[in-house]
This record gives structure tokens, sequence and C-alpha cells, in this order.
């Protein structure tokens, strides 16, 4: 299917696909129907791996479609993680995905005996179909991000599914890694390998690879000569990363941010507004995104480089947190990224030194204690 853009999908729901195995989600009524209807035709492995996999509605509907895979003999697996899911998954939940026979593990579950281990989450979304299919983006598995439960307040996002043997490999071995507790990772490549790379798992697993994706980023803006597009909902750079963004627009870059108006976590946008004048005064270009929650974590350079996952621009997903993104040099990729950036600015507003936010005392308080510990927001 040769299609750059379908209907917008803010209208129509519908993924965009390409002729290179790759298609786009940025709604998920039609995403989770898709991955419903993958684990239902699956053969031999649906592995799934996710944030939050809420007792909810699409929890529910997940949580059947695993059980009747497990009946019919296909190996599945479901790692979660402990923090992510604390809230949103009770006990009861989790036996009764027990009972059904789904292999279920916590990621990182509370220990008195390494207590830090807690605040390093692993917040890959991942899900493996066969040999032959995998889903990755910012979409967790719950209520929120579908409208036919949540209507027009249904969170945007962005999600991939990719038919590529090679990436299919690599998600295995990623997600095996720590579902055996293992900690070297095979997949690790170099600089100059991610450089020449058309499609990649860029992943921050295994002791020498926590740099993987700040570099990931400063690289692509360190390179960008003619645009820059950043979407993600939790905007908390550290100052070499911000730097690099302040850089891309002096140097003459159309740096442009889509940030969030709307938010489910409003301490975490109070610190980043207070980075907004610095920005703006640099050149940058920001957009907030209105009427709903924006989670998307994407990045386009250039209208030929693209970045899609899980990664939010922030501490916790550049220092803390195990991450997973795709890397894309692809320009029907990148195109339907950057006709999506321009579908969301219809509903945005944009940010200038004329109306940028001014906090009232509550907010400077707030937004001064939340910068002295933004490293563990």
């Amino acid at each position: 299917m040769d299609t750059r853009r379908q209907q917008s999908p803010q209208n129509s729901g519908l993924p965009v696909s390409n002729t290179n195995g790759i298609t786009l989600y940025f709604e998920g009524d039609v995403l989770y129907q898709g991955m419903i209807e993958s684990i239902n035709g699956a053969r031999r492995r649906v592995w799934l791996e996710s944030y939050i996999f809420a007792e909810d509605e699409v929890g529910r509907r997940f949580a059947s479609a695993l059980s009747e895979a497990v009946d019919r003999g296909v190996d599945v697996r479901l790692h979660l993680d402990a923090a992510g899911s604390l809230f949103e998954a009770g006990r009861g939940f989790l036996a009764q995905l027990r009972r059904q026979g789904i292999p279920l593990r916590r990621f990182h579950r509370w220990s008195w005996r390494d207590p830090f281990r807690y605040n390093r989450r692993n917040h890959c979304k991942l899900l493996i179909i066969d040999d032959s299919q995998i889903y990755v983006g910012g979409f967790n598995i719950h209520r929120e991000s579908a409208a036919a439960y949540s209507g027009e307040q249904s969170w945007r996002d962005s999600h991939a599914r990719i038919d590529s043997g090679h990436l299919v490999e690599q998600a295995e071995i990623l997600f095996d890694l720590f579902w055996s507790r293992r900690w070297r990772d095979p997949t690790r490549q170099s600089a100059a390998e991610l450089a020449r790379a058309r499609l990649q798992l860029v992943a921050n697993r295994g002791p020498r690879q926590g740099h993987a994706l700040r570099k990931l980023y400063r690289d692509a803006l360190d390179h960008a000569r003619q645009c820059v597009r950043l979407t993600t909902p939790y905007f908390i750079p550290d100052p070499r990363t911000m730097l690099c963004l302040r850089r891309a627009a002096h140097r003459g870059v159309d740096v442009q941010l889509l940030l969030p108006g709307v938010t489910d976590q409003p301490l975490l946008q109070i610190v980043a507004r207070r980075q907004y004048r610095l920005l703006v005064q640099a050149g940058v270009r920001i957009h907030e995104y209105r009427h709903r929650v924006l989670h998307a974590k994407t990045l386009t350079v250039d209208g030929e480089f693209a970045i899609l996952g899980t990664a939010n621009f922030d501490y916790r997903s550049l220092f803390h947190n195990y991450e997973l993104n795709l890397l894309a040099r692809d320009d029907v990729v990148t195109q339907a990224l950057d006709d999506q950036f321009a579908l969301d600015l219809d509903n945005a507003e944009v940010i200038n030194e004329e109306n940028l936010p001014e906090p009232g005392l509550f907010e400077r308080l707030v937004g001064r204690l939340g910068w002295l510990v933004r490293r563990w927001l």
C-alpha cells in the first residue's frame, strides 16, 4: 500500500501505511483493534510489554485475547512495570490473569533490600507477534486512549506497527533480556552503525546503554539543517540537550515544539513552562496542544529522519527509565509524522513573548520546588 496520507487520523482514526512495512497510528481505538486482531491471529508467540495495563474495558479486552491465545497453545508472556501498573491493575485482576494461564511478571517490584531500583522503570510498550510483526510507541493499555470509552477527551498518542524481520528479531532479544533478568544486550550498536541504519530499534537496556537515547537526540539536533519537529508530553530536558535545541534555532533551523496545554501531570507542566522564555528568545517556536491530553513522543529532522517511541524529553526518560524508540530514515514515515504535526497545530496555541504563561505565586513556588527535584519527577 503506497499511501503517504489517508484521511486525517484526527477525523477518521485510520492508520497511515507505507510500502516499507510500517503502519502509523495516532488514535487508540484503531490501534487497539489492530493489536487485538494480531493477537487473535498469532500462532507461535505473543509477547507483550507495557508500562500500564489497566483493569478497565481496554485491559479486559486484551486479557481475553491473551487468554484465548494461551488456549491455542501460543507462547504468551505479559511483562508489566510494577510502578506503572501499581494503581491501574489490582491484585485480584493480576491473579485472574494468572488463573487464565497467562505468564505474568512485574518489573522492579518494591524491595526493601534495593529500594532505589523502583525508580528505574520499564517504560517500554512493545507487542511481538510470532516472528513477523511488532508494535512499539507511546500507547499504554488503558481506557484513557480509547475514544470508545473516553469520548473526545481520549489521549492523542503515536504508535507504529512494523513488519520487518530484523527488527522483530531485535525486539525478541530486547524483550527476553528483561523477562529472563539478563542485562547484557547483544543488540548494542555503535554510533556509526546507528548513523547508517535505515530502520532500527534504539533501547537503553544493558549496563553500557544508558546514554543511547540522549546521544541519539543530541546528534539529531546537532545535525539538523532545515527543520525540527518535536512532540512530547513531558518536557524537562537536561541543560546540554536544552542547549542543542537553542543552538539549532540560532543556526537558523526552524525548531518547533508541540507540548501539552492539557496534561495529566500538572507539576511537570509547571516546571516545563519555566523554560519557555529562554527557548522563545532563542527562536524556538512553541505550541501548546489544547482540548485533550497529548501523550505522543516523536521527533522529525529535515523531513528525512524520524524517532517515534516511548521516551519523553525529560530527565526520567533520558536518565532513569528503560525506553524503546524506533529510528527511521524513511521519507514516507517522516512525511506522515510531519503531516500529523501540522494537523495537531490546528488544535494548538502558539506561545510567544506576548502570551508567555505567567505563573501565580503558588505556581512559582511549586515550579521552583519542582525544578530543584526535576531529575526525579
